[in-house]
């Protein structure tokens, strides 16, 4: 079902008594921003995540991608949940699962648990969705300038009318 104003691109979600469109960029780094996200452990965490969607079929991952310390997911998340209790379930599950497989982050990590930092990044994502999808997709290819890219795809669009955000 499409609105007036939305593209095919944007279609709105159903759930209960509500339809939804709650697309947002999450960004995960590791504890320490130890550089362990490579070796398979990438692999491994691709294969979580996936098992993680199949447990929880409301919530949908569009896009991942990584560098050696930290994560992107473009993740729909429907308004039920908060985006800090999907946070939360993906770190736990991930952590403790690629524990259980990579025994050498009990020397990298000093025994602790998890593998993730306490701290995450979001933004919703509406008209720049492409972008950031770009963004995702490009991670770990280009070592620098890779948010000097976005924002001067903003400026951009800002340049030829269109809205920066």
């Amino acid at each position: 079902m499409l609105q007036k104003g939305m593209t095919s691109k944007h279609a709105y979600k159903r759930q209960g008594h509500c339809v939804y469109y709650c697309k947002y960029h999450l960004v995960m780094s590791t504890k320490y921003r130890k550089r362990i996200l490579r070796w398979g452990l990438y692999n491994c965490l691709q294969y979580q995540l996936k098992t993680f969607v199949r447990k929880h079929p409301e919530i949908e991952i569009d896009e991942v991608n990584h560098d050696k310390d930290h994560i992107h997911l473009l993740i729909s998340v429907p308004p039920k949940l908060s985006i800090s209790e999907v946070v939360r379930f993906l770190k736990c599950n991930t952590s403790r699962e690629i524990g259980k497989k990579f025994k050498f982050l009990d020397k990298v990590y000093f025994g602790r648990d998890g593998i993730w930092s306490e701290g995450y990044f979001v933004s919703t994502v509406c008209a720049d969705e492409a972008d950031i999808k770009r963004y995702i997709e490009n991670q770990g290819k280009e070592e620098a300038c890779q948010t000097a890219w976005l924002f001067e795809t903003r400026e951009a669009k800002k340049a030829t009318g269109g809205s920066p955000w």
